[in-house]
C-alpha cells in the first residue's frame, strides 16, 4: 500500500506543476514582495497567520497587504508600536480590511502575539527563531510549550508547523530539521488524506482527525526521500479541488 500511495502523491505532485488545478499561486503569495531576510518580512508572515482560522485563507492575505500598504494601519506589523497602542487602535485598523473578522478575540490575539515579541525578542521574530537556534523543534517547543499563553492560535498544533512551513518559504531563515514540520492538517488536507486512504472515513469524521493525518504522512515518508512540507502544497490543492481522479505519466 506505502508504495501505491506514494506513487499517487508523487502524481499529484505533478499534477500541481502541470497546473491541472488551475492557479498554482498560494494565498501567501499575495503579498508585499518585502525583502526576504528582513524584519518586516518575517512579521508580515508571522502575525496574520494567527488570525487564520475557520476563514478564507485567500481574502486573509488580501486583506493583510491591504492593511500593510496602508500608512495608517501599517504599524500593527510592529510589535512595538502595538504594544504603545489602545486596544480600540488596534481593533480600528485590523477591522478596516476585515484582517480581523471578530474584531475583540482578533485584536486580542494580535495584541498579545505583539506584546510577547516585544517583551522578549524586542519585537523580533528573526530573534525569536535565532535564539531558539532556528531549529523547528525548539521553536515550536518554545511557541506550545515554553510559551504557550504568549501566541494564542499560533500555537496550535496546525497553525504552528504551518506558520513554520510559511517561515520556511517566504522568508531567508535558514530552519534546522525541516523534515519535523508537520502536515497542516487542514480539512483540504484531511479530505486527501481520507481520499488516499492515510485515514478511514470513521476517523476524518473523529475529533483526532488533525493527529491522526498528522501521524499517517510522517509513518507514510519514513525512511523515503521525501518531507510532509513536500506535499503540503500540492495535497492542499488537490483536496481543495474535490480530489480529481490522479493522472498518471
Amino acid at each position: 500500500m506505502k508504495v501505491n500511495v506514494l506513487k499517487s502523491i508523487e502524481h499529484i505532485a505533478q499534477m500541481y506543476e502541470d497546473g491541472v488545478f488551475g492557479s498554482k499561486e498560494l494565498p501567501e503569495d499575495t503579498n508585499p514582495h518585502l525583502a526576504q531576510d528582513s524584519e518586516e518580512n518575517a512579521l508580515y508572515f508571522t502575525l496574520p497567520t494567527a488570525l487564520n482560522y475557520q476563514r478564507n485563507s485567500y481574502s486573509l492575505w488580501v486583506s493583510a497587504k491591504k492593511t500593510y500598504l496602508d500608512e495608517s494601519t501599517n504599524f500593527l506589523f510592529n510589535p512595538k508600536k502595538v504594544a504603545e497602542s489602545d486596544f480600540s487602535t488596534v481593533q480600528a485598523a485590523l477591522t478596516k480590511y476585515r484582517l480581523a473578522l471578530q474584531e475583540n478575540k482578533q485584536t486580542a490575539i494580535w495584541c498579545q502575539i505583539c506584546q510577547t515579541l516585544n517583551d522578549n525578542f524586542a519585537g523580533s521574530v528573526l530573534t525569536l527563531c535565532h535564539e531558539n537556534h532556528d531549529d523547528v523543534v525548539q521553536i515550536r517547543k518554545y511557541l506550545q510549550i515554553d510559551n504557550k499563553a504568549g501566541f494564542p492560535y499560533l500555537s496550535g498544533r496546525k497553525l504552528c508547523n504551518y506558520w513554520l512551513f510559511v517561515l520556511d518559504h517566504y522568508t531567508s531563515l535558514q530552519l534546522k530539521n525541516v523534515s519535523k514540520i508537520s502536515i497542516a492538517a487542514d480539512r483540504h488536507v484531511i479530505k486527501a488524506s481520507r481520499k488516499l486512504g492515510l485515514i478511514t472515513a470513521e476517523e476524518e469524521n473523529s475529533s483526532k482527525k488533525q493527529d491522526l493525518v498528522i501521524t499517517a504522512w510522517f509513518d507514510l515518508l519514513k525512511d523515503t526521500k521525501y518531507r510532509p512540507v513536500d506535499f503540503q502544497t500540492p495535497i492542499w490543492f488537490w483536496g481543495r479541488s474535490g480530489c480529481p481522479a490522479i493522472i498518471e505519466k
